[in-house]
């Protein structure tokens, strides 16, 4: 089968690795909104998408085989996601006189090329030949450089639309967009530092390594890493921000915008945006899993080395390692991580409210870039001094170097509070005003005979 794969046309072993990568995410779309649809009931209370699919075959029918007589065969409503579909591509499709025809009718599939594209760059098992589409050397610059791709679908959206709600959701987008591209840039530098390599297989096989270092008996996971945690933190909000997300959904603010940049589409092209949504969250997710996470490795444990080391065990340690990620269960538990982290968004929009656009706008630029700055400073750091002085000085250097940016950003924070004044003024606030008092009537004064 290799060697058939090998000698095909360069340009068909392209197209096999693309249709390899987007048929499953095609596939996983409609699972991936029945699910945000069941955890968003169960988080609230409510019940859900349940009843479309369940199949009840008659008891008395002639046409229904014995065996499936009075059977009921339950999908709990996992169709409703297609039903919707078929709906919304038969419903009426209405586009506003007024509206830039051309880039009406282009942004959606501008904004839904780049979360395809995404992906182009991440391996999803260990299948060298099939995965990734293209290993290239700029491997993470590519993910950054079309990641800043998807803005131009929603700011044609809205400058197209001819519609004030939709232009303020697409000016929204783009300073949103551009403000945490900044941090998800440096949070995948720090990793890019550590690792040596731009590449995303590079990467992945470095997490392979011993952890820190110098622990043999644990994968380098970069999650498992201060700077790695603190990256990978950063990586997840920035994300969460880029999707348009929940509590990030500023550019569809249905309180203020009405629904904000698709505020004039409907029927396919509105389903265009959704599906760039989701498409958006598998891939970024995935991206998240590979940098961070091991990738399609399930257990952060070095098996080779444990059956190296310990020849008795030997073959119970190989039969891990086959089943850990050097098989075909590797794009399994690759999924099985996509699935985590698209429960993280979930959970989200169902905890957190939206933020004021002020809010949205001083975490990035005040709180995720000076924190994934000092986080790249610290990684620079430590690599120099491991390589000079060895690991235990750049240990006792990092620890040093993080107090001092941890005291210096708290000082800067307190230059930038606002400086008022102290009043000791005590002020009572009345919320509901209390009705009159009537006078009460005079009363007589007591006679002498009476007092006495």
């Amino acid at each position: 089968m290799a060697d058939w794969f090998s000698n095909l046309h360069p340009a068909l072993q392209a197209l096999i690795r693309v249709v390899l990568f987007i048929l499953p995410i095609f596939l996983a779309l409609p699972l991936v909104i029945w699910y945000e649809r069941r955890l968003l009931s169960w988080m609230q209370d409510r019940i859900g998408p349940n009843r479309v699919g369940n199949i009840t075959f008659s008891r008395t029918s002639r046409f229904v085989p014995d065996f499936l007589k009075g059977r009921k065969f339950k999908l709990f409503g996992i169709p409703q996601v297609l039903a919707d579909g078929v709906k919304s591509f038969f419903k009426e499709d209405l586009a506003p006189t007024a509206v830039d025809r051309l880039l009406y009718f282009l942004a959606p599939a501008v904004f839904l090329f780049p979360a395809f594209l995404l992906g182009a760059t991440i391996p999803w098992g260990p299948f060298r030949q099939l995965t990734p589409i293209a290993d290239i050397d700029a491997g993470v610059l590519f993910i950054i450089a079309v990641s800043s791709l998807g803005v131009y679908g929603v700011v044609f959206a809205g400058y197209s639309s001819n519609n004030k709600y939709s232009l303020l959701g697409g000016l929204r987008s783009s300073a949103q967009l551009i403000s945490y591209e900044l941090g998800m840039g440096m949070s995948l530098a720090a990793i890019v530092m550590a690792a040596g390599s731009l590449r995303p297989t590079q990467i992945l096989a470095d997490q392979q390594g011993p952890l820190w270092g110098f622990v043999p008996v644990f994968a380098n996971w970069n999650v498992l890493t201060p700077y790695g945690f603190i990256a990978a933190i950063i990586f997840f909000i920035c994300m969460v921000a880029e999707t348009n997300r929940a509590p990030f959904d500023l550019p569809e603010a249905e309180s203020e915008l009405v629904a904000g940049y698709n505020t004039e589409y409907s029927t396919k092209k509105w389903v265009l945006f959704m599906m760039g949504e989701y498409v958006g969250m598998l891939t970024y997710g995935t991206i998240l899993a590979t940098l961070f996470f091991g990738g399609y490795y399930l257990l952060p444990f070095p098996f080779g080395y444990l059956a190296a080391t310990y020849p008795a065990s030997a073959d119970l340690w190989r039969i891990l390692d086959w089943l850990n990620g050097n098989s075909i269960l590797g794009p399994v538990w690759l999924f099985l991580k996509v699935y985590m982290v698209i429960s993280g968004f979930i959970w989200m929009r169902a905890t957190l409210p939206r933020l004021r656009y002020d809010q949205l706008m001083s975490l990035g630029w005040k709180s995720l870039l000076p924190l994934a700055t000092a986080n790249l400073i610290v990684v620079a750091l430590w690599i120099v001094i491991t390589r000079v002085y060895g690991p235990a000085w750049a240990l006792l250097s990092v620890l040093v170097a993080a107090v001092i940016l941890y005291f210096l950003y708290r000082a800067i924070s307190r230059l930038n509070e606002p400086k008022d004044e102290v009043s000791t003024e005590r002020r009572g606030i009345i919320m509901v005003d209390a009705a009159p008092r009537r006078p009460e009537p005079p009363q007589a004064p007591e006679s002498p005979a009476v007092a006495s």
